[in-house]
């Protein structure tokens, strides 16, 4: 498998946990989002969004992070990172949306720079837009967890989805000087994530192309 990602890219770094989780090696092949490398060739013949992650599979190319992680949880089923159950998976998707449907479509690389070059905004207006839509994900995300039993992950005592999106927006969010008060429960499992070696393996500053 090759996976065509970006260091800084949190759906490059989901993507990563994932395979990490589930031993599966993989060729890290980098693509610069800063440098617009994604809206070239070669890359951009490849992926029709061209967005990362894309992952190359059996001559097959696959896009967007969340299809990619549940086609690699149902070819890879163990260990699982969706629960058995349809409540279960029902409760890890909203986890796992909440992250990468809410918050990260406001605060990506290209949003951000188009408030700076089309809108004119200054880098203080841009950060406290990131913080905003940020802090109103996170606290949601909170929220649903404190509706859920007590556990180690997000969800049950195995990290599932909603970790492997969680965990990169919270890598994200410190790069921007957010508060995490009030996010008991998330930063528990964040922090229990980060007791892993699948999660220590994904961090962007192992990545090759790391700044």
């Amino acid at each position: 498998m090759k996976l065509y990602n970006y260091f800084r890219s949190s759906a490059s770094f989901r993507v990563r946990i994932a395979l990490h989780i589930k031993g599966l090696p993989f060729d890290y092949i980098p693509v610069n989002l800063v440098s617009g490398e994604h809206k070239k060739p070669p890359f951009a013949g490849l992926a029709a969004d061209r967005l990362v992650p894309l992952l190359e599979t059996d001559g097959q190319y696959l896009s967007q992070s969340m299809a990619i992680i549940e086609y690699l949880d149902e070819t890879h089923p163990e260990p699982a990172l969706l629960p058995p159950d349809a409540l279960g998976r029902a409760r890890v998707r909203a986890l796992a949306q909440s992250v990468a449907c809410e918050i990260h479509p406001l605060n990506n690389l290209r949003v951000l720079k188009y408030l700076v070059r089309e809108l004119k905004v200054d880098e203080d207006a841009k950060n406290r837009w990131y913080r905003h839509w940020c802090l109103e994900g996170l606290h949601a995300f909170e929220r649903q967890l404190a509706g859920l039993s007590a556990s180690t992950y997000c969800y049950g005592d195995t990290p599932t989805l909603a970790d492997c999106c969680l965990v990169p927006q919270i890598f994200n969010a410190r790069r921007f000087d957010v508060s995490f008060e009030g996010l008991p429960r998330t930063m528990a499992a964040f922090d229990a994530c980060m007791d892993l070696p699948a999660f220590q393996q994904a961090d962007p500053a192992l990545c090759p192309d790391s700044e």
